[in-house]
C-alpha cells in the first residue's frame, strides 16, 4: 500500500481572507512584541535585583567581617567555577555591585525605579553622580527618554538637571494648569551647543545652519518630543513676509514650537516679534486639534527682571532662555580674567591683518599708516 504524501499547508490566496483578518494579525504581532518585551524587562529586573543582593551581601560582610580586595578576587573565581554558564562574576563586576547596593540602600527605590535601567546605565550613575537625589533624577529621566548609557553620561555632564524646567515663562497665565506644568518641564536654561563646530555664535543665520546640519544633536538637546518642521519658514501677514528661525512640533504638548535664535542679548522688542509669529502660526499653520502654539526665544545673555516685565499681560505663551556654545563660557570666575576675550583677539587679529597689508604695501610702494 502506497503511503499519500502530505501535502505543507497553504495560505488561502488574499481574494479569501476573511473580514478583519489584516487588522487581526496586526494586533496579534503587536502582542507578541509587547509579550516579549517584557519578558526582556523582566529578565533585566531580574538580575539588577540579583546583583543588588550580591553587592549588599559583600558589603555587610565587609562590615562584619573585614573583607579585603583579595577576598573578591578569590569570591569571584570561586563563583565563575561554580557557575560558568552565568557571565558578570569579574572581580571588576563585584565591586560595581558592592557600589551599587551602597549608592542604592533603600530596597524599594531598586525595586521601584533602578531595577527599570540596563547594568551599563546603573554603572554610569553611581560612577558619575555622588548624591542619591541626583542620581535617581537621572535614573527617572533615563526611563522616561529611553536614554542608552553614551546619551546619559552626555546629559549628566552637561548637567541637565540644573537646567530643566529653569527657562522664564508666561506659561500659567498663557496656558491651562495642566498644559502650562508640561510646558514648563520641556524647556531648560541655559542650552548647550558645544556641537556647533566652526559656525561663528555672532551670526545667527550661520548657527541656524549649523543647528539643521546637526539636527540629531540639536533634538537630544531639546529633549524628547521635538519633530523638526523646518528652517527659516516664510510667513505673509499683511502683504509683508516674515521667516520663523526654526519650527518645530511637539508631540506631547501637541503644538507647534517657534524657535527664534539671536546671538546679542535679550532685548524687550523679540518679545513683540516673537508674539507676531505665534499668532500668524496659530491662523496660518495650526491645526483645530492642535493647541496654542508656543515661542522660545534664544538670547546670548538676559536679565532676568526686564524679561519678566517683557512677558507680563502677554496672552501668547513665550519662554526665554540662554544659549551658550563653548566649554570655555563655563570656567570658572576666576579663571575667566586669564582669557583673551572675543574683543582683544578681533583687535590683534586685525592689527596683524593691518601690518601683513601695510608689508605688502610697502613692497608696491604704498603704506596705510
Amino acid at each position: 500500500m502506497s503511503r499519500r504524501r502530505q501535502r505543507s499547508p497553504v495560505a488561502p490566496p488574499k481574494a479569501e481572507l476573511p473580514h478583519g483578518y489584516v487588522e487581526a494579525l496586526s494586533e496579534i504581532k503587536r502582542r507578541i512584541q509587547r509579550a516579549r518585551l517584557k519578558t526582556v524587562l523582566a529578565a533585566n529586573s531580574t538580575m539588577i535585583l540579583l546583583y543588588w543582593d550580591i553587592g549588599r551581601l559583600i558589603l555587610e560582610r565587609q562590615t562584619k567581617e573585614g573583607w579585603g580586595a583579595k577576598v573578591i578576587d578569590r569570591l569571584s573565581s570561586d563563583l565563575r567555577g561554580a557557575c560558568s554558564e552565568m557571565s558578570g562574576l569579574s572581580p571588576r563586576n563585584l565591586k560595581y555591585m558592592r557600589a551599587f547596593a551602597a549608592a542604592w540602600p533603600e530596597p524599594e527605590i531598586v525595586q521601584r525605579v533602578v531595577a527599570q535601567l540596563p547594568w551599563r546605565q546603573n554603572i554610569a550613575l553611581i560612577e558619575r553622580l555622588d548624591d542619591q537625589e541626583t542620581r535617581l533624577w537621572y535614573a527617572k529621566q533615563t526611563i522616561r527618554n529611553g536614554w542608552s548609557q553614551p546619551i546619559l553620561c552626555m546629559q549628566i555632564d552637561g548637567r541637565l538637571h540644573e537646567r530643566q524646567g529653569k527657562a522664564l515663562h508666561n506659561f500659567e497665565a498663557a496656558l491651562p494648569p495642566a498644559e502650562s506644568d508640561m510646558a514648563e518641564e520641556v524647556f531648560k536654561d541655559p542650552y548647550l551647543f558645544d556641537f556647533l563646530g566652526t559656525a561663528d555664535p555672532r551670526r545667527e543665520r550661520e548657527v541656524g545652519r549649523a543647528l539643521v546640519d546637526h539636527i540629531q544633536r540639536f533634538l537630544l538637546e531639546l529633549g524628547s518630543g521635538f519633530a523638526f518642521v523646518g528652517r527659516q519658514i516664510s510667513l505673509e501677514v499683511g502683504e509683508h513676509d516674515f521667516s520663523l528661525d526654526l519650527l518645530f512640533y511637539h508631540l506631547k504638548l501637541r503644538c507647534y514650537v517657534v524657535i527664534e535664535l539671536k546671538a546679542v542679548p535679550f532685548v524687550p522688542a523679540f518679545v513683540g516679534q516673537l508674539n507676531l509669529y505665534l499668532s500668524a502660526v496659530d491662523d496660518l499653520l495650526r491645526h483645530t486639534d492642535d493647541k496654542p502654539t508656543i515661542g522660545l526665544l534664544l538670547c546670548r545673555q538676559k536679565n532676568r527682571l526686564v524679561v519678566e516685565y517683557a512677558l507680563r499681560d502677554l496672552n501668547k505663551p513665550i519662554g526665554v532662555a540662554e544659549w551658550e556654545t563653548c566649554i570655555t563660557e563655563k570656567l570658572p570666575e576666576e579663571l575667566k580674567g586669564c582669557l583673551p576675550t572675543v574683543e582683544e583677539i578681533e583687535a590683534e587679529l586685525g592689527d596683524v591683518r593691518l601690518d601683513e597689508v601695510n608689508d605688502a604695501g610697502r613692497e608696491n610702494g604704498t603704506d596705510l599708516h
